[in-house]
């Protein structure tokens, strides 16, 4: 694996940074560069970085008239695809990946938040580090369809396409592998936030207190990582 990579990692709110991504970074001696595009931040260009990070958001990939960075953004997400550089998104990101990848975003047909159990549905060597099941935080009311030619590699009860990669270094999560107890407390904004009723939404009082063992998740989350970064050309 090359040394000082240079990640960067698309952001749309602060309370949706990248977390255990940006733990890895700091481990591995590689440069991480945060841009806050609801903040106006400028994207770089595609040579500017090795490998392509983009977070989660309340907004949806489509809402082009509300957040005109969004279109930018994308412009960004399918140069970096096809110049070859590893791209992973999570949540928002991932849906934009499917997005440029000619795929469907859609509403899921239940709203998911929380911690919930996720399984794989394919090997792939990106995910080999996740065991056949494992826990992972989820805040989505959309869901994106498997792009042509990508391998569908996670499901949950709610979500039938939690995960998938295309080609070898191009990887759309749907949940959360980087969220911490404190980032999770951090999307709730107080113990009085009110969530929507679902049957795959918990209750806020278990979200602010209790954090499942991710020893597991994490293990997995740093093998997909050094897995990405290995492709680095």
């Amino acid at each position: 694996m090359k040394k000082n990579l240079r990640i960067c990692s698309l952001e749309h709110a602060k309370e949706e940074g990248a977390g255990k991504i940006a733990d890895w970074a700091a481990r591995r001696g590689h440069a991480l560069q945060v841009v806050r595009l609801d903040l106006g931040e400028p994207l770089p260009g595609v040579q500017a970085f090795d490998v392509l990070v983009m977070m989660g958001g309340a907004m949806n990939v489509y809402q082009y008239r509300d957040y005109a960075w969004l279109r930018r953004e994308r412009e960004l997400v399918a140069q970096a695809i096809e110049s070859g550089k590893p791209v992973l998104g999570v949540c928002l990101g991932g849906q934009m990946i499917a997005d440029v990848l000619g795929a469907r975003v859609v509403q899921n047909a239940e709203r998911e938040i929380g911690w919930f159990p996720v399984r794989q549905t394919a090997a792939h060597e990106l995910f080999a580090g996740f065991p056949p099941e494992y826990v992972a935080f989820s805040w989505h009311g959309d869901t994106f369809d498997i792009p042509l030619g990508a391998v569908r590699v996670a499901e949950s009860e709610a979500c039938a396409n939690q995960a998938f990669v295309y080609g070898d270094r191009v990887v759309g999560l749907q949940y959360h592998v980087e969220v911490t107890a404190e980032a999770v407390r951090s999307f709730l904004g107080s113990e009085e936030c009110v969530l929507p009723e679902g049957r795959f939404v918990q209750g806020v009082s278990t979200l602010w207190t209790s954090t499942p063992d991710l020893a597991a998740t994490d293990r997995g989350l740093e093998v997909l990582l050094d897995g990405l970064a290995s492709r680095v050309v």
